[in-house]
């Protein structure tokens, strides 16, 4: 073999002794570099390690790509492999590192999380008897939710609304609801403002919470979402609270803000396919924050092709 010059044993030896890495640690390194040996050995003419190039080395990783593995792995092998060339270097056996410049393929975007359509009807339909002792914190609950869904806000956006639009010498607000309008204006990422419909039921779940708000107001608060010391309600506890309000709603998947988010511009991409409204919608500066929504909606296309179509059924 081209490369059982024992260079290997002795680098992982060093990692051992000197740098006391862990036996699982220099496990893993030993077997990414006995793969890159096992690539140089194949190569015709078989290339000693020492003698590997920059575009060997890129080849090796395309083929780790093209069997399927995962990026972050090859982006691993491509460390442990750096890392013995630079000791390489450091002996003054090489002259430069093969694997600089080499990256890993990128990581795809995972696709976000949404709710079925009858999970978040399921969120955000009235409640017909309370679930706790706190009617006032539920009502704000509701609503809060309810217009989550109903407008796709981010929970930062839903955290500054206030009550009703006001400019003082504190400033203009940042977001306001206008019940009458049926719409909700907000200020997103950039510092612009759009303006959003509400729906009905989250209407309802509004007008239902301003009529006991002054049960939790104080000091003239003008947000329109309070917590339990009548100020205006943080992001992280409206992330908080709709933990608890799921469960409390029968509902196993982990529901945070985005998940509403995503679920709102998920479902009204599957129903309208105007991709440019939901953009607008959603407040996304590019087109392509919007687009991913598209990918998720042939997901769900291709899961129920996948359990429906008599072609896609494997035979038994």
């Amino acid at each position: 073999m081209a490369n059982a010059d024992g260079s290997i044993e002795v680098y992982l030896d060093m990692l051992t002794q000197l740098r006391h890495l862990s036996a699982l640690t220099v496990g893993s390194y030993r077997r990414d570099l006995h793969e890159l040996s096992t690539f140089a050995d194949n190569v015709l003419p078989a290339t000693p390690l020492r003698e590997l190039t920059h575009f060997q080395v890129r080849r090796f990783a395309s083929q780790l790509h093209s069997r399927g593995l995962d990026p972050s792995s090859i982006a691993r092998k491509l460390s442990a492999w750096r890392g013995f060339f630079n000791w390489l270097g450091e002996q003054s056996l090489i002259t430069a590192n093969p694997v600089e410049g080499v990256k890993a393929p990128r990581r795809g975007k995972p696709l976000p999380k949404a709710l079925s359509a009858d999970d978040a009807m399921q969120l955000v339909r009235p409640q017909m008897a309370p679930t706790s002792d706190e009617p006032i914190r539920d009502a704000c609950d509701d609503a809060m939710f309810a217009l989550l869904y109903s407008s796709g806000l981010r929970v930062s956006e839903l955290s500054l609304l206030d009550a009703r639009h006001h400019k003082n010498g504190d400033g203009e607000s940042a977001g306001w609801i206008d019940l009458d309008g049926g719409e909700v204006i907000v200020t997103g990422k950039g510092n612009k403002m759009r303006a959003v419909p509400v729906g009905a039921t989250a209407i309802a779940a509004l007008r239902t919470w301003l009529g006991v708000r002054g049960g939790l107001l104080k000091n003239d608060c003008p947000a329109l979402f309070l917590n339990a010391r009548g100020s205006r309600v943080s992001p992280r506890t409206i992330q908080l609270r709709l933990k608890v309000h799921a469960l409390r709603r029968g509902i196993a998947a982990n529901v945070h803000p985005h998940v509403l988010r995503h679920s709102f511009a998920s479902h009204l991409l599957q129903s309208s396919g105007d991709l440019r409204a939901v953009q607008e919608l959603m407040g996304h500066a590019s087109i392509a924050s919007t687009q991913i929504y598209t990918r998720l909606d042939f997901q769900r296309l291709a899961q129920v092709y996948d359990a429906a179509h008599p072609r896609a059924k494997k035979k038994s």
